[in-house]
């Protein structure tokens, strides 16, 4: 028993040593295997060295003369770090670099090692993690500056390497050879820490430093010239540290190369592009930068002939026009260049003998082109300084441009400019004449300018054949056509008939300008094409030349309505679809000067106005402030006003009616009411007043406080009367009058009030401020005056009371009345309901008649009984035969006749329509007719 037992025992034993072996988990070898190991690295393997105490071994005061270990150790760096530096390193790198600048004045032996470690210093950084490049920006960049604080360093090799450096790590150059476990920084982190340190600041400030060394010169600018192209931040930085300035100034030192010009030119050309335009003005704006861009400008003119002299001479000129333009007080004057500006402007139009230009010659290469351009625009903007105009007439500046105003022709000859070059330099001819004209009046009257652009006038309108090339910014919407020569002549005119002078104003209309712009007008209105945007604005600028013509001469404007064409012209645009305000043409440009164009052409002239009326222009007027924007009512509103001078406008303007029928006096309530909206005059809902002590004052003119003004300025009070339309409403209420009005409503009466007492009103307004500003003033009127001002006090009080106590009254009578009107809605409504009632009593009786015999003889007897009684009792005479005209025993209570009319059977019980027709009458039988004998 006890052997089996141990048996057992050990059976069980065995079986639990074998679920653990089965449970317990396989060993795992715990073997790494490399890249380096498999050998699938590519390039170099890097070794990094100890860079601080190699920093430790420079600075270390002990071992400061151990030249031979110096350069052996810095000879280790450059063989170790020969592919790059690492980012993490740059701090030792550059104490490093700094030590060996500041030691070469005292052995030249750090001088190889120095260029050796900036040369490697260019090549793109390493990184050990994709994160290095933020985690080490900031010292990456802090290392970049301390590259430009190297520039201290006497030696000129030294000098040119920092400026390849920097290029090189501002192009970013690919590394020659790869290395293990490193990757280089990307462009365009290069990129960011050139543009965010102060190098390119330390750069310009060096120029100071190196300023007689040409070649290390040249470098600089160079690597300023490459920063700055594409760079707003390093331009920025750059003007910060005044470079246009200092660049400026140095652009004419001595220069073998030609090098020195070009890129100083450069440089200010991607600072005018890239940076601040006033910023760098007023760096140029002195008299020693003016005086070397002037020479500088001279020496390319004079003795330049490449095309590279070209293009530097007319970067130069595009300069000085930036700081003419930039501010009225530069010294060009003072310099004598606007005078040989100007002369070079009229070169080829006007001869002269001055030696200046007894060898320059003009041609027709596209350097050329542009420069001749480029001086039409200098002259417009010397132009703007009224110092400068006498040097402009002086030079006959105007007849020069007005040698452009002509027809243009396709022939040329080998001197001349090409018929596109033609034309371009043409159009902008004619843009200078639109600014120079009005300020140079005698020089343009002087040069027949009207007859000039007349005569082109006409040849744009002609049939000639001409295709225009429309190249440039003033030939859009010219290629094919004449039009852009059209507009720019009819602007021209516009522009010198706005200086409103009397002799260009008779030449105009004795050449038949009226005439012919009227005509050319007709045109455009009979023509089915549609207009554009230059379509549109030429017609505008010459409904504006009319305006401008006939505004103070009686005559012209009989002679703009004679045989109709004027009138016939301003109704169409009248008539113009609201809808096109908006479309972004310019139409709502073209309505404002037709109606302007209304008023100063057709208003003060009875026989024009009569036309006018005739033609309905006031209910056009009135349709267009109808649906026009409110911009556009103060000057429809003015041309109305001073259209009611004439007493034929009224009638038109009562009878006129818009949309919903509306009447022209509740058109002015509603705009009135509108315009106190947006003044934030206070008002009650039911639109009475709500302040009788302010009752004209709006949120602004409220909100100003009280001051003393003098005579001659205007108080709030009167400004309040221009700035908004409610003095035009109320005079044209004053014209139409205030009584016997269609179309109005209580509110609109209640408004009306208000208009009616504006003038009273608005008197005692001024009255008020005169009273506020003798007390702020502690000015104590004499006693009649203070008696005068009492009394306007409180006339004043009682006009705003009586115009609140007739609001009042007429919003009373309107409540009465809808009260009233409320009733007799009520009392039809219960008409109506007993009406319904009487029919279905009507009803059931007819009923109960009809289906109870009995109910039918006793209506029949109360019937014949009400019939007796209705009877007048008559006295007949003895012998009188009666004769009694009831039918006895009726059981109807209707008057029955011998004829009874018996509604025929519904067609959708009988079939059709052919059941109802009658072969024998022909007709269709709706009715039948039985006759009782």
């Amino acid at each position: 028993m006890a052997t089996v037992t141990s048996t057992a025992r050990s059976f069980r034993n065995a079986g639990v040593v074998q679920l653990q072996n089965e449970l317990q988990p396989y060993p795992v070898i715990d073997t790494v295997v490399t890249d380096e190991v498999v050998g699938s690295l590519k390039g170099h393997k890097f070794e990094p060295i100890s860079l601080a105490k190699v920093e430790k071994l420079l600075t270390d005061p002990h071992s400061a003369c151990l030249y031979d270990r110096h350069l052996h150790a810095l000879n280790k760096v450059i063989k170790h770090y020969k592919n790059a530096f690492l980012l993490k390193d740059l701090v030792q790198v550059f104490k490093i670099l700094n030590t060996c600048a500041d030691r070469i004045d005292e052995n030249e032996v750090y001088l190889e090692p120095l260029l050796d470690i900036l040369k490697i210093v260019g090549k793109p950084f390493f990184k050990e993690k994709s994160s290095d490049e933020t985690s080490y920006e900031q010292i990456a960049i802090q290392s970049i500056s301390q590259l430009g604080y190297l520039m201290r360093c006497n030696e000129e090799a030294v000098q040119l390497q920092i400026c390849a450096t920097i290029l090189s790590i501002y192009a970013n150059t690919s590394p020659g050879n790869e290395v293990q476990k490193l990757c280089p920084c990307s462009y365009q982190f290069s990129r960011m820490i050139v543009e965010n340190s102060d190098v390119s600041e330390t750069l310009v400030k060096s120029l100071a430093l190196i300023d007689g060394n040409l070649t290390v010169k040249l470098e600089v600018l160079h690597v300023l010239q490459e920063l700055s192209k594409y760079s707003e931040l390093t331009c920025a930085q750059m003007l910060a540290a005044n470079a246009g300035s200092r660049v400026c100034q140095k652009m004419l030192d001595p220069d073998t190369t030609g090098l020195l010009l070009f890129r100083s030119t450069e440089i200010l050309w991607n600072l005018l592009e890239n940076g601040v335009h006033e910023e760098l003005s007023r760096q140029l704006n002195d008299i020693t930068c003016v005086s070397v861009l002037r020479d500088a400008f001279m020496q390319t003119l004079t003795t330049g002939f490449s095309t590279y002299d070209r293009q530097i001479r007319n970067d130069l000129l595009v300069l000085m026009t930036l700081v003419l333009a930039a501010s009225s007080k530069s010294p060009f004057l003072e310099t004598g260049l606007i005078k040989q500006l100007s002369l070079l402007a009229t070169f080829q139009e006007i001869k002269t003998h001055n030696p200046f230009l007894k060898h320059f010659r003009i041609q027709t290469n596209p350097e050329d082109f542009e420069f001749k351009k480029l001086l039409i625009n200098l002259v417009v903007v010397v132009s703007k300084q009224p110092i400068n105009l006498h040097i402009l007439s002086e030079n006959r500046l105007l007849l020069a441009l007005f040698h452009y105003v002509k027809s243009n022709t396709t022939n040329t000859g080998p001197q001349q400019w090409s018929p596109a070059q033609f034309e371009e330099i043409q159009l902008h001819a004619m843009s200078a004449l639109c600014t120079l004209s009005p300020i140079l009046i005698q020089d343009y009257m002087s040069c027949q300018g009207n007859t000039r652009l007349l005569l082109l006038l006409e040849w744009c309108v002609s049939s000639d054949d001409y295709a225009g090339h429309g190249n440039s910014f003033h030939g859009s919407g010219g290629r094919g056509n004449k039009r852009a020569q059209m507009r720019y002549c009819i602007r021209i005119i516009r522009a010198v008939v706005s200086t409103k002078d009397e002799a260009v104003l008779q030449d105009l209309v004795d050449q038949g300008t009226i005439n012919q712009i009227m005509g050319i007008l007709v045109s455009a209105a009979n023509s089915s094409d549609v207009d554009d945007a230059i379509d549109i604005e030429m017609q505008s600028d010459m409904l504006i030349i009319l305006s401008s013509l006939c505004e103070t001469d009686i005559h012209r404007k009989e002679l703009f309505g004679s045989e109709g064409h004027g009138i016939d012209i301003v109704t169409h645009y009248l008539k113009m679809n609201p809808v096109k305000f908006t479309s972004g043409l310019g139409h709502h440009r073209l309505i404002l000067a037709t109606v302007d164009a209304v008023w100063c052409c057709v208003v003060g002239c009875y026989l024009t106005e009569d036309a006018f009326l005739a033609k309905e222009g006031v209910f056009l007027l009135l349709d267009l402030l109808e649906n026009s924007p409110k911009s556009m009512h103060n000057l429809i509103l003015g041309c109305l006003l001073d259209l009611c001078e004439n007493s034929k406008t009224v009638p038109h303007i009562r009878v006129w009616r818009g949309k919903n029928d509306q009447s022209a006096a509740h058109l002015l309530c509603d705009i009135w009411r509108k315009e106190e909206h947006d003044l934030g005059v206070r008002r009650t809902d039911d639109g009475s007043l709500a302040n009788t002590e302010k009752p004209l004052m709006g949120e602004l003119q409220e909100s100003q406080e009280l001051q003393s003004m003098p005579a001659s300025s205007p108080s709030q009070a009167i400004v309040d009367v221009v700035e908004n339309m409610r003095a035009k409403i109320h005079a044209l209420f004053c014209k139409i009058g205030y009584t016997e009005l269609s179309g109005m409503s209580t509110e609109d009466y209640v408004t009306l009030t208000i208009i009616e007492q504006y003038l009273n009103l608005k008197m005692g307004e001024v009255w008020l401020e005169m009273m506020g500003e003798l007390e702020i003033e502690q000015i104590r009127p004499v006693s009649p005056d203070q008696e005068a001002l009492e009394t306007m006090t409180r006339a004043i009080t009682e006009d705003s009371k009586s115009v609140f106590l007739i609001q009042h009254d007429l919003l009373k009578a309107q409540n009465d009345q809808d009260l009233t009107d409320e009733k007799e809605f009520y009392a039809e409504i219960r008409e109506n309901y007993k009406q319904k009632e009487k029919a279905i009593n009507d009803w059931t009786e007819y009923v109960t008649r009809t289906s109870n015999h009995n109910v039918l003889k006793a209506a029949r007897e109360k019937q014949e009984q009400s019939v007796e009684a209705s009877r007048i009792n008559v006295k007949h005479k003895p012998g009188t035969v009666l004769h009694k005209y009831e039918q006895p025993a009726l059981n109807t209570t209707a008057y029955s006749g011998r004829n009874v009319l018996i509604e025929s059977t519904p067609l959708h019980l009988t079939g059709g329509k052919l059941k109802d027709y009658d072969a024998k009458t022909g007709t269709v039988k709706f009715k039948e007719t039985i006759i009782y004998e």
